[in-house]
């Protein structure tokens, strides 16, 4: 009998069977789609963290000649791969159903389907905010009146459609929280956070605010939810000890509600003069700054204890896998947050914060992506899982 180790770009459960097609020497009638067989949801992180290059860097308080066309370039690389991967995951759906319909059913890989709702908002969101100097403003919004509501759906969808498989199918215990659990549950705060984008653009009145309070509530969602979470993560890590190596960087999903939720306060306070009656829309600005401070200290809180633990993993072999582009989007919504607070409370400190991490972000990216590339050319990536003899799990002990 065979197992399959782990691979490096889709998670998956320890007890995972090689598929036979996958063996050495056997070679498979269709060799086009088997590129995709191993393709797991995912893989959409690169997209999310490319486009958050972009708006985050277009919100920077810099004048820095150049800036805005780099930012579009990112958007634009990032749409491009937006579109190739939704392509090569439909393929993934029509000719390895199989392989997606377990991947729904495995724990650590079903709540990477909040990626695609996230990489559809960050998407659309850049459009507006870069993309229209180079496709104009109408298709912009267009453009992004799509991919956000396709977006918002889907992640929706996923919000509930995950933790119901977690509660009745997938078979979990405490020993098994990570911060990956908290993909699904964040993609309704990328959309409160993006959807005050499209309110200036809808007729007055009604649509206006029900967008907006349709932002809020979920912005509401998905904080409760990611309240209950976030205790239970942390409390795996004091209890249980690091997680291995290869989801150390997962922690740094944390920071994905927070600076996401930072954000989302900024932009209703920008939106609703005018959209939501007095006083309400003046105490959305006070929330943006009561909400914002704390939360964004907790976030740095959060960085600076990751980063430790990724420190300390690497020191210990930790190897390149897809989880790396966990250091991008998350810092990006941090480095959204503090562009906002900077412009609510006018203090340089938020500003340099938010250039800090800016570049914390590029270089993120930058490794992240080399390694992505270097995978892809050499075929690691989309690799099968690699077969090995079971034997008897060694025992370790927790070392510090």
């Amino acid at each position: 009998m065979v197992t399959a180790v782990p691979r490096l770009s889709t998670p998956t459960r320890h007890t995972e069977l090689a598929d036979p097609t996958d063996l050495p020497g056997l070679a498979h009638p269709r060799a086009a789609a088997t590129a995709v067989r191993h393709l797991g949801p995912n893989w959409y992180a690169p997209v999310m963290g490319t486009a958050i290059v972009a708006t985050a860097g277009a919100g920077l308080p810099l004048g820095v000649p150049g800036l805005r066309t780099v930012c579009t370039v990112f958007w634009a690389l990032s749409l491009v791969l937006l579109i190739g991967l939704l392509a090569a995951r439909a393929a993934h759906w029509i000719h390895h159903g199989d392989r997606a319909r377990a991947h729904l059913m495995d724990p650590a890989v079903a709540p990477f389907y909040g990626c695609l709702s996230m990489a559809l908002l960050a998407v659309g969101g850049g459009a507006l905010v870069v993309g229209r100097d180079w496709i104009g403003t109408p298709a912009a919004v267009a453009l992004d009146a799509v991919l956000f509501t396709a977006g918002t759906l889907t992640g929706l969808a996923a919000a509930v459609a995950v933790p119901y498989l977690m509660i009745t199918r997938h078979r979990l215990d405490a020993s098994q929280v990570t911060p990956v659990w908290l993909l699904p549950l964040v993609a309704p705060m990328v959309s409160a956070a993006l959807g005050p984008l499209l309110v200036p653009h809808l007729p007055a009145g009604a649509p206006r605010a029900t967008l907006l309070l349709a932002c809020f509530a979920m912005f509401g969602l998905s904080l409760l939810a990611t309240l209950v979470m976030l205790p239970m993560i942390f409390a795996r890590l004091l209890t249980g000890g690091p997680p291995p190596l290869a989801l150390t960087p997962a922690l740094f999903l944390v920071l994905g509600p927070l600076g996401q939720s930072t954000t989302a306060v900024d932009k209703f306070a920008v939106a609703a003069p005018g959209v939501v009656p007095a006083p309400y829309d003046q105490g959305l600005g006070v929330l943006a700054v009561l909400y914002g401070v704390p939360v964004l200290g907790f976030a740095l809180f959060w960085l600076a204890l990751a980063g430790a633990l990724v420190v300390r993993a690497h020191r210990r072999g930790m190897g390149f896998t897809m989880t790396w582009w966990a250091f991008t989007f998350p810092v990006g919504t941090c480095v959204t947050g503090a562009e906002g607070l900077g412009r609510h409370t006018g203090l340089v400190v938020h500003d340099g914060l938010a250039i800090a991490l800016y570049a914390l972000l590029l270089a993120a990216w930058a490794v992240a992506a080399v390694h992505t590339v270097r995978g892809l050319l050499s075929g690691r990536l989309l690799a099968a899982p690699r077969p090995v003899p079971v034997g008897p799990a060694p025992t370790t002990a927790r070392t510090t």
